[in-house]
């Protein structure tokens, strides 16, 4: 009985660690995280710079999980380089083992100040900076009195036969030994909590020095692998860049496993004490990856895109046609630009036909259905923007500089759309799902008309965007004036069924009109695709309001 409260108390003292830090990464991020991104994009100019700013912003966030997703999604994006990126991440891996040596210390007196201090920032804070800085002053305060919950738990285990029977085997199990820690530190999503419980597990005795090194090495092992499972979605150079981090810590782990003897014996001369050592084999593992790897980043790059090939990324908004080899011909690259934005309002018009079929079936699944649509769309949408404005750089003549702008403001159109139906339309049809409400038969006869012109419009403007047709340039804007009397008769007519006392239509008036307004806002942003070809023939007036007759 006594082992089995042990236990629990264990698990509880290292979930509440591993909660502690995710306070401090969530209230760092929200009170910084623009700047942290800003510091990471700014700071990737070499190797070197990279590596040092990956390594500042982990001491942050005290997370090398959120910088490396964070460093994924900019070079998902372009906007830094893989091998830059890569250097980030060597720098992260690093700061996150300082953060392990600051813990270290006897600090635990600290911890209810700053779970005092937490609270009252976090509780009366008027700004969402200081509030988020008092969540992250709470998750510091946390971890120490977690830590010093832990070391009182682990001290009696020095004596436990079971314990000490369990060890004793990995001792003469390295590869298990290895894979014990990586699967905790993936369960954690975090190396640093499992580190820190093998640091009291040394101190307490439990744990031998070869042991300790072969379940650091683990741990940094499975610490490269909950960025890899997070970045699964956003494209194969994401998946690359984790990849990478995730052979290089393999490749670090094998030489530990290998020389582990001979380290854990000059490790124990220089740091006597067990949970010195294991800080410090920690702080060395990484300290030594860096040192090996960031003259080697090309190599790496190059092999993990053998592992990796671009064939592997099977998204569905991955863009198939912006090829950089194209930018030196203008022509050619906006042709396939066009071809790529063609291709995001069809996922719009995914995400439109979604919504209305929840809106019939009463189907909760449309919102997350349609918001991994809008996730596409957003990396879509980007991944056109970033490539039209590198074409920018060369020196494009009239018609061309003319045809990327229509390209960049129909992306852009297309995305706020998408960012319609996600935030309005399937929130609206997910609220009537859940609360169990019906139009009447009038009602969603009209919402399934104004849907009707919707799609209508959404075919228009594509074509429209492809052949650039004045005729159907001024059908499109005539839609317009059709779009907007219908909004007029539809809220007319339910608030007539309103004060003739429906029900249903009472029920559902909110639902109704919301839809109506976000329906004419989507058309609006559709008909935009018009004013660049109408503007250019002179056939559009700057207002409609009629001019003064006195």
């Amino acid at each position: 009985m006594d082992s089995t409260i042990q236990l629990i108390d264990l698990l509880g003292a290292a979930a509440l660690l591993i909660w502690g830090l995710r306070l401090i990464k969530t209230g760092v991020l929200r009170a910084f995280g623009a700047v942290l991104r800003q510091w990471i994009a700014k700071g990737t100019k070499n190797r070197v710079s990279a590596a040092f700013w990956g390594f500042l912003v982990t001491l942050g966030l005290q997370s090398s999980t959120a910088t490396a997703v964070i460093t994924a999604s900019f070079t998902a994006r372009d906007i830094v380089t893989p091998r830059m990126a890569q250097a980030v991440l060597l720098g992260a891996n690093l700061g996150t083992a300082v953060v392990t040596l600051a813990l270290s210390m006897d600090l635990h007196w600290l911890g209810s100040a700053l779970i005092f201090l937490g609270v009252v920032l976090s509780s009366s804070a008027s700004t969402n900076v200081t509030r988020n800085m008092g969540r992250a002053l709470l998750g510091l305060g946390l971890m120490l009195m977690a830590l010093h919950l832990l070391g009182d738990i682990t001290a009696p285990l020095r004596n436990s036969p079971t314990v000490i029977t369990v060890l004793k085997a990995l001792d003469d199990a390295p590869v298990f030994a290895v894979l014990l820690a990586a699967g905790l530190a993936v369960l954690a999503s975090s190396s640093l909590a499992v580190v820190v419980l093998i640091m009291l597990l040394a101190s307490a005795g439990v744990v031998e020095p070869p042991l300790a090194l072969y379940l650091v090495a683990g741990a940094n092992l499975g610490g490269a692998i909950p960025p890899h499972l997070a970045v699964a979605s956003e494209g194969v150079l994401a998946r690359r860049l984790t990849l990478s981090n995730l052979v290089v810590r393999m490749f670090g782990a094998v030489l530990v496993m290998v020389f582990a003897g001979p380290l854990a014996a000059q490790l124990t001369r220089v740091f006597p004490d067990p949970a010195q050592m294991t800080v410090a084999a920690h702080l060395g593992f990484n300290l030594a990856l860096l040192l090996i790897f960031l003259p080697l980043l090309g190599p790496v790059a190059r092999l993990v895109a053998q592992i990796l090939p671009e064939r592997a990324d099977a998204s569905l908004s991955a863009p198939s046609y912006l090829d950089d080899s194209l930018l030196e011909t203008p022509d050619m690259a906006l042709a396939v630009a066009a071809r790529e934005t063609l291709r995001l309002g069809d996922l719009v018009g995914q995400m439109l036909e979604r919504s209305l079929t929840s809106l019939h079936q009463s189907d909760e699944s449309a919102c997350p259905d349609v918001a991994q649509l809008e996730n596409e769309v957003d990396r879509l949408h980007e991944a056109i923007k970033l490539y039209v404005t590198r074409l920018g750089r060369n020196a494009l003549d009239d018609r061309d500089a003319r045809r990327a702008h229509e390209v960049i403001s129909y992306a852009i159109n297309l995305e706020h759309v998408g960012d319609i139906i996600e935030s309005g339309l399937a929130e609206i049809a997910l609220k009537k799902a859940r609360k169990k409400l019906r139009f009447s038969t009038e009602g969603l006869a009209e919402i399934d008309d104004f849907y009707a012109h919707t799609r209508e419009n959404l075919q228009m403007a594509q074509a429209i965007f492809l052949s650039r047709d004045p005729d159907l340039a001024r059908r499109l804007l005539d839609q317009k004036v059709i779009i907007r009397k219908i909004e007029a008769h539809s809220a007319e007519s339910h608030l007539g069924r309103v004060r003739a006392g429906r029900v249903e239509t009472i029920e559902t008036s909110t639902i109704h009109l919301d839809l109506l307004r976000d329906l004419k806002r989507v058309n609006a942003h559709l008909a935009s695709v018009a004013h660049p070809i109408l503007e250019e023939l002179g056939a559009l007036r700057e207002s409609r309001v009629r001019a003064s007759l006195a």
